[in-house]
């Protein structure tokens, strides 16, 4: 009954920006808490931003503070992440994950977006 949706990802040069969204399909949005995890080529899916359902505190991995944001806009179902100063090392796979806060079912998952950062 939950879809996600990424978008946004391409190739970009290091330094540049990029903004991932991802489209929830489905009931209640503002009762998920929502996040992003990437995945690179040979390495363990990773944890990057999370923002509540409750209050929307947020939450960053050491990797990204400071240069990623996440942000939800519960009017259009939507959460997005802004990437500043990509480095190539962000290269990834970026999924999108929700959580309800009332039930045990989930996580969620989008079917993930490329994001690759140049030299």
């Amino acid at each position: 009954q939950v879809q996600l949706v990424e978008s946004g990802g391409g190739l970009v040069q290091a330094g540049g920006s990029l903004r991932l969204s991802c489209a929830f399909s489905g009931r209640a949005f503002s009762t998920y808490r929502m996040g992003w995890f990437r995945q690179a080529p040979g390495k363990d899916r990773e944890f990057v931003a999370r923002i509540a359902a409750t209050d929307s505190t947020t939450n960053y991995a050491d990797t990204v503070k400071g240069r990623f944001t996440i942000s939800r806009d519960n009017g259009k179902n939507t959460v997005y992440l802004q990437m500043d100063n990509l480095k190539p090392e962000d290269t990834a796979v970026y999924y999108c994950n929700a959580n309800p806060l009332f039930t045990t079912r989930g996580p969620y998952w989008g079917q993930g977006t490329q994001v690759t950062v140049s030299s």
